[in-house]
């Protein structure tokens, strides 16, 4: 307070003797003083250099423009020179001081991404304004940031609202473009106004005035021409910006992040698309808007959760089947918690509505996406015929000319007279193969969730549906307690007599059946050449162990491992438990936990970080980078939540109002089919997530300490889904190509090449050579396919694609050609 006072007294003085261009030198001492921020009680300050007479603020001014030219003054110094101008010179005859020194600040402030609005940088703005001129886009998009963080600040936002042009902030590919359509269309100033009104779109629903003026926008420039302009412009967002902005050491990835000015212009967009009258690609580009939002930006988390609750909120609103498809297929995939929350909201208020369970519409959402069988369809296209067909994983279009022989390519005369009908067709084969993979999900959650079908309504919604039934044929049912598969057009039994008709039908599970009625139907799926979409003939099974019984209340099973905590965080959001990352900071945090309403119960799986001694090893933004695992628990749903220090400790029961604490369950209490599947989870958090299956860590990691563990893990005993990996392997290595230099011998894959004999682990993939078990690392690539090895039982094993493509480069080791490789043979 006493300095803010001496800078005002210092004014009065330096103006009653006339001394005003020593002044200026004062005034530069001052920012030195605040470091550049002109708040809070330096406003009077300010203020007090306002109400001066003109002729004295203009004598100001020329004395700062003698200091910015000192041979004294340095960058800071120029820079409050160039500020403070703009302040007294406010509301003087045009007088352009510095005005090229100017322009050249705002060009550095417009790849900023933002500016904290102390710094004042607004008066250079409006100097350039009284100046005539139009200030620049990038510098005009800065502003706009800058004024989402001017809190308890009325210049920065007001210089901002007189900034109308361009109504979008450039710099992103979707908004340029926005722009460039509005500025060459014929009723360019109805599209400005139209963008300039989405721009508006700030909470997190619109409000009935918002939509009647939307309304009316679009009404004027035609619903269709809007709906597929926007589309168009929404397809590029997540693309690379324009052009990249600073960013500060320990700033988050800004250049991946949305625009947060034009993030509202998004959510007006999605708002405005629901709208307009219902279309099938309305639908698709509202899923993809939010799939895109909530990709994870570094030290930023999702992209933008506001943008992707707006495209939520829009599909809501269509009242369609593509859009309820949409909302169903999102409901399995996107793992962000207030997102879901939005999700399970509006596909609980639609089954409301329709008066079904939630379960049902989520069955009832799934389109067939004009296929007329079980993943098969055709369609004429003048004298070409189009064949849609489900293969796998994957939706594959082939065509055939008028004689009924295969074309490679798309016929001439279909791009040419059916250009929307084969638009529609290649947006189908993309719907199908989003949708694949949601409901194959959907579907592998089933086996908890534990329900029960009528056999008609099962055989309607999954073995004959056009889409589902693709997934659903190549599983097992049990019909009246009889276990079934789909093969040669019929339900089978393991003997295969046929199964016409039934009363109720269940999901089949390994854990209620003897090991010799799970080989057989391995034996049948196998015989039948059926590939399931997931493992459920060869799905792991967890039995509880004398350990476990010791113990009683917890099991150790997947204790004392070191994970890496991003990506142990994104599996268990996958799988569907609630977890939060641990920080290096003073703060408790619950354990991860999945909520198994169906059961009434809870499962814990305890973890803590793990930093170093002096916390090292951790990010920027202060998490943790490797998590350390203990227990897990099971508790009634409803019981007290338990939380711990995210850096380790004692986990406690927090009791509210008068609460009682509630003990773990017995394990022995848990069904078979509960403790199997999540102790599933867990190994699965453990198999991928675990450093001990990180070829480049032989070293141990920072200081090495982590060597013992690494050693241990990358060559010990296998885990349960490993050991399914063996039995597999034992079948598979007959029909390979390199049969006859494998062999399988207690936890390893032993191969023979030219140079070396290898063991590759078959748990975490690493690799030993002769003569001495010397470590040998390779580095897999980030998405392995496994090479062909004839029939596969189940997808989606990446660790016996990883395993199988290095036994067959190693098998063939003198034709390697990698350096990295070669020097370690």
């Amino acid at each position: 307070m006493g300095e803010i006072q001496k800078y005002k007294d210092l004014i009065g003085r330096r103006v009653a003797d006339d001394e005003l261009e020593e002044l200026a030198v004062d005034l530069l001492k001052a920012a030195i003083s605040n470091k550049g921020n002109w708040t809070g009680l330096w406003d009077g300050v300010l203020a007090r250099l306002h109400e001066l007479p003109p002729e004295a603020r203009s004598r100001i001014a020329d004395g700062l423009v003698t200091q910015y030219h000192s041979e004294q003054a340095g960058p800071n110094a120029r820079e409050n020179a160039l500020i403070l101008l703009g302040i007294v010179s406010r509301d003087l005859p045009p007088h352009d001081r510095l005005a090229a020194e100017r322009l050249a600040l705002l060009d550095t402030i417009s790849r900023q991404h933002s500016f904290w609005y102390g710094a004042r940088y607004e008066n250079l703005i409006e100097a350039e304004l009284a100046a005539g001129r139009p200030v620049a886009p990038a510098v005009v998009a800065t502003v706009r940031r800058a004024v989402l963080h001017a809190y308890q600040n009325e210049d920065l936002p007001r210089t901002a609202k007189k900034l109308t042009e361009p109504p979008l902030n450039v710099g992103e590919e979707w908004a340029e473009q926005a722009l460039r359509d509005a500025e060459t269309d014929a009723a360019a100033p109805a599209w400005r106004e139209l963008l300039a009104h989405t721009a508006t779109a700030t909470a997190a629903k619109p409000s009935a005035k918002w939509d009647k003026q939307a309304t009316a926008l679009a009404g004027s420039l035609g619903p269709d021409r809007v709906r597929e302009a926007v589309i168009r412009w929404l397809a590029l967002v997540g693309r690379p910006r324009t052009f990249e902005l600073d960013r500060g050491r320990y700033e988050p990835d800004v250049n991946s992040a949305y625009d947060p000015y034009n993030a509202n212009a998004l959510r007006g967009l999605a708002w405005l698309l629901s709208l307009l009258p219902p279309h099938p690609d309305t639908a698709r580009t509202l899923g993809a808007l939010v799939e895109t939002s909530l990709r994870k930006v570094a030290g930023l988390g999702p992209r933008n959760p506001k943008v992707a609750n707006a495209g939520v909120n829009a599909l809501a609103r269509i009242d369609s089947e593509a859009a309820l498809a949409e909302l169903a297929r999102l409901a399995t995939r996107v793992t962000y918690k207030n997102t879901a929350k939005l999700l399970d909201a509006a596909l609980e208020a639609r089954a409301l509505a329709l008066g079904l369970s939630r379960e049902e519409i989520e069955e009832l959402a799934v389109p067939a996406y004009g296929l007329t069988g079980v993943g098969h369809a055709e369609h004429r296209l003048g004298e070409a015929t189009a064949v849609l067909q489900v293969q796998g994983t994957k939706a594959v279009l082939t065509w055939h000319n008028a004689s009924g022989k295969p074309v490679k390519a798309v016929p001439a005369a279909v791009r040419r007279d059916h250009a929307e009908e084969l638009k529609e067709l290649k947006a189908a084969v993309k719907d199908i193969d989003r949708m694949l993979s949601a409901q194959s999900e959907r579907l592998d959650r089933q086996f908890l969730a534990d329900r029960t079908w009528s056999y008609a309504t099962w055989r309607e919604r999954y073995l004959d549906h056009p889409l589902v039934g693709t997934l659903a044929r190549r599983l097992l049912w049990t019909v009246d307690g009889t276990t079934v598969g789909h093969a040669e057009g019929a339900l089978r039994t393991v003997t295969d007599t046929p199964v016409t008709d039934g009363t109720d039908v269940r999901l089949w599970h390994p854990v209620d059946h003897t090991p010799a009625e799970i080989v057989a139907w391995r034996d049948w799926l196998e015989r039948h050449g059926v590939t399931q979409p997931f493992k459920q003939a060869h799905r792991e099974v967890y039995l509880l162990t004398d350990a476990e019984r010791t113990t009683g209340t917890y099991s150790n099973r997947f204790a004392a491992h070191v994970l890496r905590q991003h990506q142990f965080h994104a599996l268990a959001a996958a799988r569907g438990w609630r977890n939060k990352l641990r920080l290096a900071v003073d703060d408790e945090a619950p354990p991860p936990v999945r909520d198994l309403p169906r059961w009434g119960l809870r499962a814990e799986y305890w973890i803590e970080g793990e930093g170093g001694e002096d916390y090292t090893d951790i990010t920027d933004s202060g998490t943790f980078l490797r998590l350390r695992t203990d227990q897990v628990r099971f508790y009634p749903i409803d019981a007290p939540e338990n939380s711990a220090h995210c850096a380790g400790g004692e986990y406690r029961m927090w009791l509210r109002d008068g609460q009682d604490p509630v003990d773990p369950l017995p394990l022995t209490r848990i069904p078979p089919l509960v403790l199997s599947e999540v102790l599933r989870d867990v190994d699965l958090f453990v198999g991928v997530a675990s450093i001990g299956n990180d070829p480049t860590w032989q070293d141990g990691g920072p200081g090495g300490r982590f060597q013992e563990y690494w050693t241990s893990y990358g060559f010990g005993e296998l885990n349960q889904s490993a050991e399914t990996r063996r039995l597999l392997l034992d079948r598979l290595i007959p029909r390979l190509a390199i049969a006859d230099r494998c062999t399988l011998e207690g936890r390893f894959l032993h191969v023979k090449g030219d140079r070396h004999t290898y063991k590759i682990h078959l748990g975490s993939g690493n690799i030993l050579r002769t003569p001495n078990d010397q470590y040998l690392c390779i580095v897999p690539k980030s998405n392995p396919s496994a090479p062909q090895a004839g029939y596969l039982p189940y997808e989606g094993d990446r660790m016996l694609a990883v395993i199988l493509s290095k036994a067959m480069m190693l098998a063939d080791d003198t034709r390697i050609t990698d350096p990295t490789i070669l020097s370690q043979l």
